[in-house]
């Protein structure tokens, strides 16, 4: 376990909090669904699954289009095609970088919790410079349900070995919002779509950036999570 002694331990989401992947995660979605007959995904069909883990969006795309493929053979086709973007190249957010290694610096325990497939975790912090920053990691995978329950978070501290009130959760989408406060934990949050900035589950947030990442200051994010 990691000792929490050098102050609050940070929690971070992963895909449009710390990276840039959806539309990576969008052009995925896109190829699966073409490749199973259904044409036509847009970016703003795609919007409403931000949030929501890998397997959970499958599940509801698979009902909705009536696929004949099982969620596992779906899952596993998405995450192949997502490595494969992924793996040319994801963006970190500037802010974000500062941030982590400004924590990281510091000796605050760090970790990445994500509705994302481990694979893709790795292959996304991987391709960055944040990899050894963040070797901490809990995929929605390994926990029995995804955001917006809390699972993902409290695992990620059982292994930080820090109580949930000793940790503040980043996280850009109200599903995520919503579990770091089920889990009891504080959040700093940066909507990645705009218009989320009034979900009900971001009023419960103990900082918000309402400008999402254009507005994001890591200064200003440290500065509230450790005092």
């Amino acid at each position: 376990m990691i000792s929490s002694a050098a102050g609050p331990a940070v929690i971070f989401d992963l895909d449009g909090t710390l990276v840039d992947s959806e539309p990576h995660y969008y052009e995925a979605g896109r190829r699966l669904l073409a490749a199973h007959g259904v044409p036509g995904f847009t970016w703003e069909n795609h919007l409403r699954f931000i949030g929501i883990g890998t397997q959970e969006t499958l599940e509801t795309l698979r009902r909705e289009n009536g696929l004949a493929a099982s969620v596992e053979t779906l899952l596993a086709e998405k995450n192949r095609l997502y490595l494969e973007l992924a793996r040319s190249g994801t963006e970190v957010f500037p802010e974000m970088r500062k941030l982590v290694e400004r924590l990281h610096a510091a000796g605050h325990p760090l970790a990445v919790a994500s509705g994302s497939s481990r694979a893709a975790i790795d292959a996304v912090l991987g391709a960055t410079s944040l990899d050894e920053l963040l070797p901490l990691r809990v995929s929605a995978e390994e926990v029995p349900h995804g955001k917006p329950e809390p699972d993902v978070f409290l695992e990620a501290a059982r292994r930080l070995g820090v109580s949930p009130a000793g940790c503040a959760v980043v996280e850009d989408a109200p599903p995520g919002a919503e579990a770091a406060h089920r889990a009891g934990m504080r959040c700093v949050a940066v909507p990645y779509v705009p218009a989320h900035v009034t979900d009900p589950a971001f009023s419960g947030a103990d900082l918000l950036f309402r400008g999402g990442q254009r507005e994001f200051d890591a200064q200003k994010a440290y500065d509230w999570i450790v005092g």
